[in-house]
């Protein structure tokens, strides 16, 4: 007969002090950087605008060592020849490779569409933010005059600055950053009014740390998302502002190269010479394309709202 032999054993099963503990699982926690990347990789769109970047920025760093010409350089046996095993891209009217063009008129007009977005979203937020903690005057004053240059026909005024002082690139960068900020910076005072009452600004007022400390370490942070978002949107709108202003001749101009003057170059052959436009347009479009999709990405990721930052997001 079968007997149980805890049966006559007090509190047989449970567990003691010495009984030894089963491992507890290992709790998945993701940290915020991976949350954000996580919800980022769901957009396809958003990965495949990185990686065309990516491959743009390559293309201009090192596509000028697969050629033996520079965009300077002149063959003046082959003017306005088409595609060959020569030329990749073909030769314009003053025998200059397209393909090193290209190369190098990408390369322009990423530095400056980066270096514009990134000080345009530097300014703005130091102004925007001040304007929202000063609050006062100074909110009224910084307000009126970001509304003042918004009014100002900028292009025209972009268009005679640059052409008076030659189209040099860094001055073109100067200015595009002068009459570029007001829109981000007004979106930026709309958001830090809501930041500046809050406890952590409260506190740090008590404890007496100076205004601009408060600024730059407790409301410019808090404002990371809407400025990484801005600041991918801004390289579009920059490439499109100096693609237009060089292709009307007002932005960069000879004897150096950005997408815009070689869009103007190809403008009046588009039908007897294609591939002089074909090259720079199709450059223009993926840069800004990529970027828009970036955008879109980091947007959705830093917003537990949307469609792919939700959780268990549905694509």
């Amino acid at each position: 007969m079968a007997t149980d032999m805890n049966a006559d054993v007090p509190n047989a099963g449970v567990p003691t002090a010495d009984t030894p503990r089963p491992a507890a699982k290992d709790t998945p926690h993701l940290g915020l950087g991976r949350l954000y990347l996580r919800r980022f990789l769901r957009n396809r769109l958003a990965v495949a605008g990185v990686v065309i970047f990516l491959l743009l920025v390559l293309f201009s760093a090192f596509g000028g060592l697969l050629t033996p010409y520079t965009y300077s350089d002149a063959d003046f046996a082959a003017l306005t020849q088409p595609p060959s095993a020569t030329h990749w891209f073909g030769t314009n009217q003053g025998g200059n490779d397209v393909y090193a063009s290209a190369v190098h008129g990408l390369q322009r007009s990423l530095a400056i569409a980066v270096s514009v977005s990134v000080l345009t979203i530097v300014v703005a937020a130091v102004i925007g933010s001040s304007a929202a903690y000063f609050g006062g005057r100074v909110e009224k004053a910084t307000l009126a005059v970001i509304h003042f240059l918004l009014v100002v026909p900028s292009f025209l005024i972009l268009a005679l600055v640059s052409h008076r002082l030659a189209g040099d690139w860094r001055v073109l960068i100067v200015v595009l950053t002068v009459f570029g900020w007001m829109s981000t910076a007004r979106v930026i005072w709309s958001v830090s009014t809501s930041l500046r009452e809050r406890d952590y600004v409260t506190a740090a007022e008590f404890m007496g740390v100076s205004a601009p400390r408060i600024i730059l370490r407790h409301i410019i942070p808090n404002l990371g998302s809407l400025l990484i978002v801005n600041l991918t949107l801004g390289v579009v709108a920059t490439v499109l502002s100096e693609t237009a202003l060089s292709f009307l001749g007002f932005g960069v101009q000879t004897p150096d190269v950005s997408l815009g003057t070689m869009l103007a170059d190809g403008a009046g052959t588009i039908t007897s010479a294609p591939w002089l436009f074909a090259f720079p347009a199709g450059l223009v479009v993926l840069l800004t394309v990529s970027m828009t999709f970036v955008g879109d990405g980091l947007r959705d990721a830093l917003d537990p709202t949307s469609v792919t930052g939700a959780a268990g997001g549905r694509r």
